[in-house]
Formats: C-alpha cells, sequence, structure tokens
C-alpha cells in the first residue's frame, strides 16, 4: 500500500472525521478570542463599536458552550482552540474576581448612588433599603416623587441638594451645590460641596444622556461635558455618583478614565453589574473618585426599581 493511500485512509477514518468536525469549533474559537482582544478596533458606526465594548466581558459565556462543543465532537485540536479565548478573556477580566487590595480600615465616608426608576411605585422603599445599607451619602437619579423620597430620607439625612430629577441626601451640611451642564439643554446633573467630618467633600450627581443601540451620541456628548467639568474642577477629594448610561468597559468612557478611579474596579469583586435589576449583565452605575482611599464597593438589589445601587467607603 502506497503512502499516499495510507494518509487518505487516516484522513478518512474516525480521527480524520473527528478533526474534520472540530473544524468550525476551532474557527469560532479563533474568531472569539480576535473579537476579545481586538473589540477597540471595531468601528463605533452608529454606535456599534460602543455597544461591542460594553458587552465584551460577557463574551466569556462562549467559552464554555465552545468547550463542550469541541467535547461532543471529541476534537482535541477544538478544545485547545478553545484554550485560546479563556486566557484571553481571563487576561482582559479575571482580575475583576481576585479578592480585592482594598485599605484596610473603616471607612470615614460611604456613598451609595441608585437610580429609582421614573413612575417607580414605592421609591420609598427603593431609599429606605439602600439607606439601611449605612451610607453617609446617597446620590439619586429619576426623582419624581420628591415627598416619598423626603418622607424616607430627611430623618436620617437631613441635609439635602437637587436639580431637576437628581439628588443628594447627607448626613453631614452641604455648604453649597449648583447645578451642571452636561449639554443635555436642561440640568441634570449637580455639583455640591459637602462638609464632612475630616474635611470638604465635593460630590456629583449625574444622569447622562441615554444610550441605545444606535443611538448614543448624546450620551457620547454628555460624558465629553462632564469629564470637562471634572477635568476643570480644583477639588483635591471628589466623589462622581450616578448613572452615567456606559459601561467602564466602553471606549466613550476612557475621558473620565483619564481624571478618575473607579471604585468597583479597586475595591470591589466581580464586574459589579447593575441594569436591568433582575439579571443584571452591564454596569451604567458607578461610583468614581479622586483623593480618597477606596476601603470597599459593592452593589446592593433594591425593590421597585430596574437598576441595582452601587456602594463604595473610602478613608481620607
Amino acid at each position: 500500500m502506497t503512502e499516499r493511500m495510507v494518509d487518505e485512509r487516516v484522513a478518512g477514518g474516525p480521527e480524520g472525521r473527528r478533526d474534520r468536525r472540530g473544524l468550525l469549533v476551532a474557527a469560532l474559537a479563533g474568531a472569539l478570542a480576535a473579537l476579545l482582544a481586538g473589540h477597540r478596533a471595531v468601528p463605533n458606526v452608529h454606535g456599534l463599536g460602543s455597544l461591542v465594548d460594553s458587552v465584551t466581558p460577557l463574551l466569556g459565556l462562549g467559552v464554555p458552550l465552545l468547550a463542550l462543543a469541541a467535547a461532543l465532537r471529541r476534537s482535541r485540536r477544538a478544545l485547545l482552540a478553545v484554550a485560546l479565548p479563556a486566557v484571553v478573556w481571563l487576561a482582559l477580566y479575571g482580575g475583576a474576581w481576585l479578592p480585592p487590595a482594598a485599605a484596610a480600615g473603616p471607612a470615614v465616608v460611604r456613598v451609595a448612588s441608585q437610580n429609582l426608576r421614573a413612575g417607580n411605585p414605592d421609591p420609598a422603599a427603593t431609599v429606605g433599603a439602600v439607606a439601611d445599607a449605612g451610607a453617609d451619602l446617597i446620590g439619586l437619579q429619576e426623582v419624581d416623587d420628591d415627598d416619598r423620597v423626603g418622607a424616607a430620607l430627611d430623618r436620617r439625612y437631613p441635609h439635602r441638594a437637587a436639580v431637576s430629577t437628581v439628588g443628594l441626601w447627607s448626613r453631614w451640611p452641604i455648604r453649597e451645590s449648583r447645578g451642571v451642564d452636561t449639554g443635555l439643554g436642561w440640568d441634570r446633573a449637580l455639583r455640591a460641596v459637602v462638609a464632612a467630618p475630616r474635611g470638604d467633600l465635593v460630590v456629583y450627581v449625574v444622569h447622562l444622556g441615554s444610550a441605545r443601540a444606535g443611538q448614543t451620541a448624546t450620551r457620547d456628548e454628555t460624558l465629553t461635558a462632564l469629564a470637562a467639568a471634572v477635568r476643570a474642577d480644583p477639588a483635591p477629594r471628589l466623589v462622581v455618583l450616578g448613572d452615567l448610561n456606559t459601561a467602564s468597559t466602553d471606549r466613550v468612557f476612557a475621558p473620565l478614565v483619564r481624571l478618575l478611579h473607579d471604585a468597583q474596579a479597586e475595591a470591589g469583586q466581580g464586574f459589579g453589574f447593575t441594569w436591568p435589576a433582575q439579571l443584571p449583565v452591564t454596569r451604567p452605575d458607578h461610583v468614581l473618585y479622586r483623593g480618597l482611599t477606596p476601603t470597599a464597593a459593592g452593589v446592593l438589589h433594591t425593590p421597585d426599581s430596574d437598576h441595582r445601587a452601587v456602594t463604595a467607603g473610602f478613608r481620607w
């Protein structure tokens, strides 16, 4: 029997058929690895790149699915190929699941942010759950029932500042507050100076423009405006609380990343997804800061809102 005939028989045998069946899985694994590593190269036409950036952490779910497909096809080559996107995903996002290297000791200031949801049937229950978590400062967005929210918070948080549908409730005096123009045509952000026990703390409460598939221009413009306001702010200690309608993995988030630290990335564990509340798949809600040391960060599932709350603690 000639060498060529032997090769043809091997290729047509069980091993060869398994390898051919695994080609599709291997090709998909390669494409997934390329997308994970190069998602920022996807053109941001009509917000496509921004959308891909935001969901990239979830693409890791494709790894076990491809591994299962390779196992069912009994293809060792396909299984080895699946290791490539697994390694890329771990390199990009595995660190988020390691125990946080937060500063030891109790927090001097604890903050929380909650998008209440316009039309919330029981905003008092939502803010009550946030207050019970022990925050000293609570930033709220989509406040459309001041009376019920105030009734639930004012006893524990006697100081507050509000602009349109955003508000800040504080245990400590608020020295001054004003609206912040983010380019929406009306102020949906505020800046307040809080007289915290260790010194003044500047707090921004923000609700940026909405973003939907193919419609991110307004959100992008408002994020740029917020970054400009923070860049121009001389405050040495500053916190931004709010619904920024963008994930930290999104390329448009970069201007804020260059100016501020992310409490969840520095002191939390996991991705800290907050939306939609029942089964969150992204994190539009953030606690960003400078001039402080984070001690903890987390997410709180509150009733009656479509967003989960975000929390963080800081030392001076």
